[in-house]
Protein backbone atom coordinates (compact mmCIF):
# COMPACT_ATOMS: atom_id res chain seq x y z
CA UNK A 1 0.00 0.00 0.00
CA UNK A 2 1.20 3.35 -1.33
CA UNK A 3 1.60 5.74 1.41
CA UNK A 4 -1.22 8.71 1.99
CA UNK A 5 -0.09 12.11 1.19
CA UNK A 6 -1.76 14.74 3.48
CA UNK A 7 -1.69 18.37 3.46
CA UNK A 8 -3.01 20.98 5.65
CA UNK A 9 -2.95 24.85 4.15
CA UNK A 10 -3.24 27.96 6.60
CA UNK A 11 -3.95 31.22 5.49
CA UNK A 12 -4.21 34.34 7.53
CA UNK A 13 -7.30 33.91 8.74
CA UNK A 14 -7.26 34.66 12.35
CA UNK A 15 -9.86 32.24 13.10
CA UNK A 16 -7.78 29.22 11.81
CA UNK A 17 -5.38 29.45 15.01
CA UNK A 18 -8.21 30.17 17.78
CA UNK A 19 -10.28 27.45 16.37
CA UNK A 20 -7.58 25.25 15.25
CA UNK A 21 -8.12 24.48 11.76
CA UNK A 22 -7.06 24.56 8.49
CA UNK A 23 -8.28 26.32 4.92
CA UNK A 24 -7.67 23.31 2.74
CA UNK A 25 -6.66 19.70 4.17
CA UNK A 26 -6.10 17.22 0.95
CA UNK A 27 -6.09 13.24 1.60
CA UNK A 28 -4.57 12.02 -1.13
CA UNK A 29 -6.58 13.78 -4.00
CA UNK A 30 -9.60 14.49 -1.99
CA UNK A 31 -9.84 18.02 -1.22
CA UNK A 32 -11.61 19.75 1.42
CA UNK A 33 -11.92 23.55 1.99
CA UNK A 34 -13.07 25.15 4.94
CA UNK A 35 -16.62 27.53 5.17
CA UNK A 36 -14.81 30.48 3.57
CA UNK A 37 -15.92 34.24 3.91
CA UNK A 38 -16.48 36.95 1.46
CA UNK A 39 -13.33 38.67 3.80
CA UNK A 40 -9.90 40.08 1.72
CA UNK A 41 -7.84 38.61 4.17
CA UNK A 42 -4.61 40.61 2.81
CA UNK A 43 -6.60 44.25 3.70
CA UNK A 44 -8.72 42.40 6.04
CA UNK A 45 -12.14 44.60 4.31
CA UNK A 46 -15.37 43.07 3.82
CA UNK A 47 -17.89 44.17 1.92
CA UNK A 48 -21.25 44.92 3.36
CA UNK A 49 -22.88 43.56 -0.35
CA UNK A 50 -23.93 40.05 -0.49
CA UNK A 51 -22.96 39.70 -4.45
CA UNK A 52 -19.46 41.15 -3.26
CA UNK A 53 -18.76 38.53 -0.71
CA UNK A 54 -19.78 36.00 -2.65
CA UNK A 55 -17.38 37.00 -5.64
CA UNK A 56 -14.78 37.05 -2.98
CA UNK A 57 -15.39 33.94 -1.85
CA UNK A 58 -14.93 32.53 -4.73
CA UNK A 59 -11.72 34.65 -4.93
CA UNK A 60 -10.57 32.88 -1.82
CA UNK A 61 -11.48 29.50 -2.13
CA UNK A 62 -9.54 29.57 -6.05
CA UNK A 63 -6.56 30.52 -4.56
CA UNK A 64 -6.90 27.96 -1.79
CA UNK A 65 -7.76 25.03 -4.64
CA UNK A 66 -4.80 26.45 -6.65
CA UNK A 67 -1.97 25.78 -3.58
CA UNK A 68 -3.04 22.25 -3.67
CA UNK A 69 -2.89 22.15 -7.54
CA UNK A 70 -6.92 21.92 -8.09
CA UNK A 71 -9.47 24.49 -9.96
CA UNK A 72 -12.82 25.18 -9.28
CA UNK A 73 -13.72 22.93 -11.81
CA UNK A 74 -12.77 20.18 -9.80
CA UNK A 75 -15.36 20.80 -6.87
CA UNK A 76 -17.58 18.27 -6.25
CA UNK A 77 -19.86 18.99 -3.53
CA UNK A 78 -20.64 22.73 -2.27
CA UNK A 79 -22.36 24.53 0.91
CA UNK A 80 -23.49 27.32 1.40
CA UNK A 81 -24.22 29.30 4.21
CA UNK A 82 -26.88 32.17 3.29
CA UNK A 83 -28.39 33.98 6.48
CA UNK A 84 -30.30 36.60 5.09
CA UNK A 85 -33.47 35.82 2.84
CA UNK A 86 -33.03 39.49 0.89
CA UNK A 87 -29.60 37.63 -0.02
CA UNK A 88 -30.33 34.47 -1.56
CA UNK A 89 -30.61 35.55 -5.19
CA UNK A 90 -27.41 37.88 -5.51
CA UNK A 91 -25.61 34.93 -3.97
CA UNK A 92 -27.36 32.00 -5.87
CA UNK A 93 -26.43 34.26 -9.18
CA UNK A 94 -22.87 34.07 -8.18
CA UNK A 95 -22.86 30.31 -7.95
CA UNK A 96 -24.45 30.16 -11.11
CA UNK A 97 -21.92 31.80 -12.58
CA UNK A 98 -19.18 30.21 -10.63
CA UNK A 99 -20.38 26.73 -10.74
CA UNK A 100 -22.04 26.70 -14.90
CA UNK A 101 -20.52 23.47 -16.26
CA UNK A 102 -19.20 22.50 -13.26
CA UNK A 103 -22.06 21.61 -11.31
CA UNK A 104 -21.51 20.35 -8.26
CA UNK A 105 -23.74 18.67 -5.78
CA UNK A 106 -24.50 21.43 -3.65
CA UNK A 107 -26.54 22.73 -0.35
CA UNK A 108 -27.88 25.91 0.77
CA UNK A 109 -28.98 26.82 3.69
CA UNK A 110 -30.07 30.18 5.90
CA UNK A 111 -28.24 29.87 9.27
CA UNK A 112 -27.21 32.93 11.32
CA UNK A 113 -23.24 34.21 10.98
CA UNK A 114 -21.36 36.39 13.11
CA UNK A 115 -21.45 40.05 12.28
CA UNK A 116 -21.94 41.47 8.80
CA UNK A 117 -21.07 37.86 7.07
CA UNK A 118 -23.52 38.08 4.08
CA UNK A 119 -22.59 34.59 2.75
CA UNK A 120 -19.79 31.48 3.46
CA UNK A 121 -18.89 28.75 1.34
CA UNK A 122 -17.41 25.56 1.92
CA UNK A 123 -16.34 23.34 -0.86
CA UNK A 124 -15.46 19.71 -1.30
CA UNK A 125 -13.30 18.65 -4.54
CA UNK A 126 -11.56 15.77 -6.32
CA UNK A 127 -7.98 16.72 -8.19
CA UNK A 128 -8.57 15.71 -11.50
CA UNK A 129 -12.08 15.72 -11.83
CA UNK A 130 -12.10 18.56 -14.21
CA UNK A 131 -10.20 17.13 -16.84
CA UNK A 132 -12.89 14.35 -16.78
CA UNK A 133 -15.59 14.61 -19.11
CA UNK A 134 -18.56 14.14 -16.70
CA UNK A 135 -21.90 11.84 -17.85
CA UNK A 136 -24.87 13.52 -16.98
CA UNK A 137 -27.91 11.52 -16.17
CA UNK A 138 -31.86 13.06 -15.89
CA UNK A 139 -34.13 11.08 -13.65
CA UNK A 140 -37.66 12.31 -12.26
CA UNK A 141 -38.22 12.39 -8.76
Amino acid sequence: MSELEVVKIKTSSLYEEKVSYSRVTQVGDMIFVANTAGLDYKTRIMSPDAREQALQCFKNIEAALAAVDATLADVVRSRVAIPYAEDKEAVMAVLGEKFKGIDPASTITATPLAGEYRVEIEVTAHRGVGQTKAKYIKIDL
